[in-house]
């Protein structure tokens, strides 16, 4: 299953991510989590090689000097609109990035809502096990109710993902 492509766009993810750290107390790299959104998808039985290439891509123009039009260039325009699909527009302030993503949520392509889910399932397995530095509780609690909005609206999109999120929405009182 693993191709030469997949394999340059999780080292391309990989090398601009590079200085990049999680928020938890080991400071993870965040690579880490590129890898953790690629392989939730490979569980859940997902082998489409472009949604798999824009897993471990789905941050790198947010979070990076990235543009799409290097991403088409290296990777086609199947994985570059993917990415665009997933891609916060950070000019905005973060409450209205938010509130875009839950508004937004339903008219993602099934593709793009797959990697939207298992992107919202690594954050959230994280967050069950620690608070990240800088945050408080009350930002933590917020987070999975805002995650909880964003997964509502990807409703429909694959079982086995939404299930997962299920559980954890479960435990949080949120269900």
């Amino acid at each position: 299953m693993t191709s030469l492509d997949f394999m340059k766009s999780l080292q391309f993810a990989a090398q601009k991510h590079s200085k990049q750290r999680r928020k938890d107390p080991d400071s993870t790299p965040y690579v880490n989590h590129l890898i953790n959104v690629g392989t939730i998808l490979v569980d859940t039985g997902i082998r489409d090689e472009a949604v798999l290439m824009a897993a471990v891509l789905h941050d790198v123009v947010e979070d990076t000097d990235t543009t799409f039009a290097d991403l088409e260039g290296m990777f086609g325009t199947d994985v570059s609109s993917l990415v665009r699909e997933l891609t916060d527009d950070k000019s905005l302030p973060k409450e209205e990035r938010k509130r875009l993503q839950i508004e937004n949520a339903p008219r993602a392509t099934r593709r793009a809502k797959l990697i939207k889910l298992a992107d919202k399932l690594d954050n959230l397995r994280d967050l069950q096990i620690i608070t990240p530095r800088g945050w408080t509780e009350e930002r933590r609690e917020e987070y999975f109710v805002w995650a909880k909005e964003v997964v509502d609206n990807l409703r429909g999109t694959n079982a086995k993902l939404e299930a997962q999120l299920d559980e954890i929405f479960a435990e949080r009182n949120l269900l």
